[in-house]
C-alpha cells in the first residue's frame, strides 16, 4: 500500500496525487511497489481501473515518465517509450538526459553565435577570389576560367564529402563536426600564405581546397544546431541566425578585397597587399578555432523542445544510415524541395562567383563598385533570412512564405536583368538589392521547410542533401552562364538563370506543407520556457507529465 502525506506537494506547488488514488478502488498495486518518501503524483495523472501496476516497477525520484508515454494498451507513443498493456513503463532513452524535463540552455546563444562567426570566415574565404577576379588572374597569369574554379571547387568537393560527414555527424556529434570544420578552415587560411608569388598558384589551389573541405563539415550544421540547441518557438530564427554568418562572411568577402588589394601593375606591391589580406583571414580563423574548443558542447543536458525530446526517443544506435537516405528520397514532398532549393542556391552561387565580371563589363574599372554590389544583394539577403525566420516562428506558415519568396526572388531576377545594362549603377544597386532580399533570403527557408517535411529524419542529412543540389546547381549555372556571357553578352546569361528560377517556383507550389515537427510539438503543448534560478546555465520548464488514459 502506498502511503503519501495529503498535504505533500511537488516542486511546482500543486498537490500529490494520493487522492485521486483512492477514488478509483479497482486500481490494484503490487505489495512490492514502493514509493520514495520525496516522490509526489502530479495531479494530471489518473489511474484507470483496469490499470494495475506491475510488481516489478518501484518509484524513484530520478524516474519520470516523458509526456508521450501513454498508459493504455493501445497506446500510440513510439516503440521505444511503449508502455506495455499491464502499464509497465519502459526507459525511452539510454543518455543521461530526463527527457521529462524540456529546458532550453542560455549556452545555445554563444555556440550559434560562434558557428556563425567560422562559417562567416570560411564564406570569405570563398568569395574572396571572385570578388576581384581580374586582380588574381593578372597576379598568377591565369584565366578567368581558372580563377572561377577557386569558387566552383568548393561547390565541387562538397558533392562527393556530403554522405562521410553526415554519417560523422550522426556518429560524433556536433562539437566534433565543429571542431573539424575550424580547424580546416584554419588550415586553409595559413596555407595561402605560401602562394605569394606569381608562380605559387597551385599552392593557393591546396589552401582553398582545404577551405572547401571545410565547408562540408558547415554547411549542414544550421537546422542542426537549432533543433538540438533551441525551442520550438526559435528554431526558424535560430537557423536563420546561423546562415546569417555564412551570407555575412559572402558580403564582406565583396566588400574588403576590393579596399585591400587594389588594382596595380607592381607584382611586389600587390603581393604585399595579398598577404595583408591572406594574415587577417588567418588569424581570424585561429582565434575562431580557439572559441569552439571552448564554447562549443555537444548538446545540452535537456531537450529543448517536445520534438527534440521525441527525436532521442526515435534515436537507435543500430538504426541503418542508408535506409534513412531512402526514406528521404521516397518523401516526394522532399525531392521537389531539395530540386527548387537547388536551383534557387545555385542561381546564387552563379551570380556571386559572376557578379564582378558582369559588372565590369558594362561598368569598365568599377570593381570596388562590383564589390559593393555584391555586398547590397547579401545584406539584402541577410535582413531577408532574418525577416523570414522571424515570421516562420510565429506564422509556421512555410509552404506560403517560401513559395512567395521564391517568386519575388524571379520578379527580382528579371527586374535586376534588365536594368544592368542601362548606364546607371544607382539602379544596379537597387535592383540587386531587391533581389537579393529574396534569393539570400530563401536559403535559410529551404533548410527549416526540408526539416519540416523530414522529421524525425536527421537534420544534418536533409540540410546536406539540400546542398548537394545547390553545389550540383551551381556549378552547372556558373560554368554555363560564364560561357553565355563571354559569347553572347550578360543579359543572355541572366536570362538564362531566370528560366530555371521559373521552373523552380512552378515546382515549389506543387510541395505539400506535411509539417511533422510542429505536429510532434502539438501533440502536447509545451509550457512557454521561463527563467528558472535553480540552474544557471538554462532558462527551463517542465513539460507536461500528463499519463493519458483511453476510454473504451
Amino acid at each position: 500500500m502506498v502511503n503519501e502525506d495529503p498535504n505533500q506537494q511537488d516542486h511546482d506547488g500543486t498537490p500529490s496525487q494520493t487522492s485521486a488514488l483512492q477514488e478509483h478502488p479497482n486500481l490494484s498495486i503490487h505489495p512490492s511497489l514502493s514509493a520514495h518518501p520525496s516522490v509526489s503524483i502530479h495531479p494530471s495523472v489518473s489511474a484507470h481501473p483496469s490499470v494495475s501496476a506491475h510488481p516489478s516497477v518501484s518509484a524513484h525520484p530520478s524516474v519520470s515518465i516523458h509526456p508521450s508515454v501513454s498508459v493504455y494498451p493501445s497506446s500510440s507513443a513510439h516503440p521505444s517509450t511503449l508502455a506495455q498493456p499491464s502499464g509497465l513503463i519502459q526507459p525511452s532513452s539510454s543518455g543521461p538526459e530526463d527527457l521529462s524535463v524540456i529546458k532550453v540552455s542560455k549556452r545555445r546563444w554563444a555556440v550559434v553565435l560562434v558557428f556563425s562567426c567560422y562559417s562567416m570566415c570560411n564564406a570569405f574565404q570563398w568569395i574572396q577570389y571572385g570578388s576581384i577576379n581580374n586582380i588574381f588572374m593578372n597576379f598568377y597569369g591565369v584565366s578567368a576560367f581558372a580563377i572561377d574554379w577557386l569558387s566552383m571547387c568548393y561547390m565541387l568537393t562538397y558533392i562527393p564529402l556530403l554522405l562521410p560527414v553526415a554519417w560523422l555527424l550522426e556518429k560524433f556529434g556536433l562539437r566534433t563536426i565543429a571542431l573539424a570544420g575550424s580547424a580546416l578552415n584554419c588550415l586553409g587560411a595559413w596555407v595561402k600564405l605560401g602562394s605569394l608569388k606569381p608562380h605559387l598558384f597551385p599552392v593557393t589551389v591546396l589552401g582553398q581546397v582545404i577551405c572547401s573541405v571545410a565547408q562540408v563539415f558547415i554547411l549542414g550544421m544550421p537546422s542542426r544546431i537549432a533543433s538540438v540547441w533551441f525551442g520550438a518557438n526559435e528554431v526558424s530564427t535560430a537557423c536563420s541566425i546561423a546562415v546569417f554568418g555564412n551570407q555575412l562572411g559572402i558580403a564582406i568577402g565583396f566588400l574588403v578585397p576590393p579596399v585591400l588589394v587594389p588594382n596595380i601593375k607592381d607584382q611586389d606591391k600587390l603581393a604585399y597587399h595579398i598577404s595583408i589580406m591572406f594574415y587577417i583571414i588567418a588569424g581570424v580563423a585561429t582565434l575562431l578555432f580557439i572559441l569552439v574548443i571552448i564554447v562549443f558542447k555537444e548538446k545540452p543536458k535537456h531537450p529543448p523542445s517536445r520534438a527534440q525530446s521525441l527525436s532521442y526517443a526515435l534515436a537507435s544506435t543500430d538504426a541503418s544510415y542508408l535506409s534513412s537516405i531512402i526514406r528521404l528520397f521516397k518523401n516526394l514532398n522532399f525531392v521537389l524541395l531539395v530540386i527548387t532549393y537547388g536551383l534557387n542556391a545555385g542561381a546564387f552561387y552563379a551570380l556571386s562567383t559572376l557578379l564582378t565580371r558582369m559588372v565590369i563589363f558594362h561598368y569598365p574599372g568599377e570593381e570596388v563598385n562590383a564589390g559593393r554590389i555584391g555586398l547590397t544583394i547579401v545584406l539584402a539577403g541577410m535582413l531577408g533570412a532574418v525577416i523570414s525566420g522571424i515570421w516562420l516562428d510565429r506564422t509556421k506558415t512555410y509552404k506560403e512564405t517560401t513559395l512567395v519568396v521564391y517568386i519575388m526572388t524571379l520578379v527580382g531576377m528579371v527586374v535586376y536583368t534588365y536594368t544592368l545594362n542601362l548606364g546607371h549603377l544607382w539602379v544596379v544597386f537597387i535592383t540587386a538589392g531587391a533581389m537579393g532580399f529574396f534569393m539570400t533570403g530563401y536559403l535559410p527557408l529551404g533548410f527549416e521547410f526540408a526539416v519540416e517535411l523530414t522529421y524525425p529524419e536527421s537534420e544534418g542529412m536533409s540540410s546536406g542533401l539540400l546542398n548537394v543540389s545547390a553545389q550540383v546547381f551551381g556549378i552547372i549555372f556558373t560554368i554555363s552562364q560564364g560561357q553565355i556571357i563571354d559569347n553572347y553578352g550578360t543579359m543572355p546569361g541572366n536570362i538564362f538563370l531566370c528560366v530555371f528560377l521559373t521552373l523552380g517556383a512552378v515546382l515549389t507550389a506543387f510541395i505539400k506543407a506535411d509539417l511533422r515537427r510542429q505536429d510532434a510539438n502539438k501533440e502536447i503543448p509545451e509550457n512557454k520556457p521561463q527563467e528558472g534560478e535553480e540552474e544557471e546555465d538554462s532558462k527551463s520548464s517542465k513539460a507536461p507529465t500528463t499519463v493519458r488514459e483511453e476510454r473504451f
